[in-house]
């Protein structure tokens, strides 16, 4: 399962990656020649050690000495295309995948984004795309380098001495035997961890949880000692079970470090120097490069680590792109109007649980229908499906006579607008949230709006006026910036609207005011309202009662009232009394 899951997303790397492979290629060649010309000046050196051992120089030095300077500038200048070019290709990619993940998240059905997704698509365009950079920029040219310095070095410190250099591969050897019984060892007891750990997270919720309960009884002390127990106990265990696999890491980690591999060859060579196996000047290149063969395991932990995390936040992207969209119909209608439809619509968020069932509606133009009913019933559902934020499994919903599936999504959206219970707004200037609603408005339009809508004199005491930035130097109520909302539709102006408890995060101070906004923007249109307070739709033209998914009543607020069902019972449940007066 766990090679199943890595495979696809390595396979989701790759594919994300395609678009600059390229420019990674290059890159990758670009690293490897470099790679190979920092070596030179060391194999320079050893040259100009060795004919000086021999007494004779030679004419040929200051080649040597240019070849050397030339190999170490080529080094500067191709390392530095290398890094330029993955540079470039990151830059590429993440304004790529930013465009993609834009343009996909305007075509997915509205209702993915009440879902609590937001931390995905944050997630996907920030966390995720800096999580592929150190992959895409750097993680393949530190491998380049990681793998072919040391088999360049080790072929040619062949060459010298295949004896010195087979003492100087002992410290890796060490190391993969090393490493190898970790794997087999990693993992075991990981039962035994969890189990401790689920132990310290019960202490922790018992006690936190119930810190108020036993403060008051004086049992601080004991439920204290409770959780340094299962803490001590967690330690415990972690460590009786983890610490020979750490000090097999430890082993591994000091027989590579730079001190002890040079003692290796010090010590080697100087054994085979004594025994007359080599020169002493054959040594010089073991002490300059025996490093080289050591020092990158590191950087492959370190690369091949980041690599991993790279094609798990790929996998994330990847999953993101696949989000179902908003199927846009071949030959979209126009409505004829503003009356909507429910035709025997069933819905279910998940396969097998419909939330509607069968729910027959119809909603006529200029008139107030009311949605109510237990929580969980599924009137925010109801109500979303006429903005096609999901699509009915059966049945249908029209506005004009027209499915709202044969709609364009642009052309749907201008029939129905749509006040939540919270009012989000960008991080833009007030003027430009209002006319959002119709971009190409007049400024005296957009004022009129914010007017018709309550707000003008509360957005003209702003630092600048509508030239207000929301988060900067507008900082709205939550009912200020529901009127902001309202405005941008009564500048929108559309025929259907649909309010899910509009006022709910509405603060007291501007509850009325918000009210009667709402009044004006639904004045001559056809409105779905979802409310939780009664009181608040007692004059509405329909009352539609959901339970269960189904309408299990319909009238005006007297008629259901008169009725022994569900509409009678939440009234009461809300304090009102039958005969209770409220102005409608």
């Amino acid at each position: 399962m766990r090679s199943t899951q890595d495979a696809s997303r390595r396979k989701a790397f790759r594919e994300l990656t395609r678009p600059v492979r390229g420019a990674l290629r290059l890159a990758t060649v670009l690293q490897a020649v470099a790679a190979v010309m920092v070596l030179i000046p060391f194999a320079a050196v050893y040259e100009l050690a060795e004919r000086s051992m021999r007494g004779s120089p030679g004419n040929g030095v200051w080649v040597i000495v240019g070849v050397a300077g030339g190999a170490a500038v080529a080094y500067f200048l191709l390392g530095g295309a290398a890094v330029t070019v993955s540079h470039g290709a990151d830059a590429d990619l993440s304004l790529t995948l930013r465009r993609r993940v834009a343009a996909h998240l305007r075509r997915v059905p509205l209702g993915w984004f009440t879902a609590g997704t937001s931390g995905s698509v944050q997630g996907a365009l920030q966390d995720d795309l800096d999580e592929m950079h150190y992959a895409v920029a750097h993680a393949r040219l530190d491998l380049v380098s990681a793998l072919v310095t040391p088999l360049a070095a080790l072929v040619w410190l062949f060459t010298v001495s295949w004896q010195l250099t087979l003492v100087t591969l002992i410290p890796v050897a060490v190391f993969v035997a090393a490493r190898r019984t970790v794997m087999a060892r990693a993992g075991g007891g990981s039962t035994e961890v969890a189990e401790a750990m689920r132990a310290v997270h019960a202490s922790v919720v018992e006690f936190v949880q119930g810190i108020s309960v036993v403060k008051m009884y004086g049992r601080a002390r004991r439920a204290h000692h409770r959780f340094t127990d299962a803490v001590d106990g967690y330690h415990r265990t972690f460590t009786a079970l983890n610490a020979p696999v750490l000090r097999l890491i430890s082993l591994s980690t000091a027989v590579v470090a730079p001190v002890a591999v040079l003692t290796v060859v010090v010590v080697g060579g100087t054994a085979l120097v004594a025994t007359d196996v080599i020169t002493p000047v054959k040594v010089l290149p073991f002490v300059l490069l025996g490093l080289a063969l050591t020092a990158p395991i590191q950087a492959f932990g370190q690369a091949g680590s980041s690599l991993r995390a790279a094609e798990a936040a790929a996998g994330r992207v990847r999953d993101l792109l696949a989000t179902p969209e908003l199927a846009e119909p071949a030959a979209p209608r126009e409505p004829s109007g503003p009356r909507v439809e429910f035709d025997h619509v069933t819905f279910a968020h998940t396969p097998g649980r419909p939330v509607l069932s069968e729910v027959d509606a119809v909603l006529e133009p200029g008139t107030l229908t009311a949605l109510v009913g237990p929580s969980g019933a599924g009137k925010s559902t109801m109500a979303g499906l006429v903005a096609r934020f999901f699509d009915a499994d059966s049945g249908a919903v029209r506005i004009g006579g027209v499915d709202v599936r044969e709609i364009a999504s642009d052309v749907l959206y201008r029939h129905v607008g749509f006040v939540f219970q919270d009012a989000p707004l960008l991080r833009t200037t007030v003027e430009d949230n209002i006319r959002l609603g119709r971009p190409g408005a007049s400024a005296e339009e957009v004022r009129a709006a914010a007017r018709a809508a309550n707000v003008e004199d509360v957005l003209t005491a702003l630092p600048r006026g509508l030239e207000s930035v929301v988060g900067e130097d507008a900082n709205l109520s939550g009912g200020e910036a529901q009127r902001v909302a309202i405005a941008r539709l009564l500048l929108a102006d559309p025929p259907v609207l649909v309010l899910d408890e509009a006022t709910a995060y509405a603060d007291p101070d501007s509850e009325a005011a918000v009210q009667d906004a709402l009044s004006r923007l639904s004045s001559g249109r056809t409105v779905l309202v979802v409310a939780h307070r009664l009181a608040t739709v007692v004059g509405a033209d329909q009352i539609l009662v959901l339970d269960g998914g189904r309408i299990t009543d319909r009238g005006r607020h007297d008629e259901l009232l008169a009725r022994d069902g569900t509409y009678r019972r939440l009234w009461r449940a809300q304090g009102h009394q039958e005969n209770h007066e409220v102005a409608r």
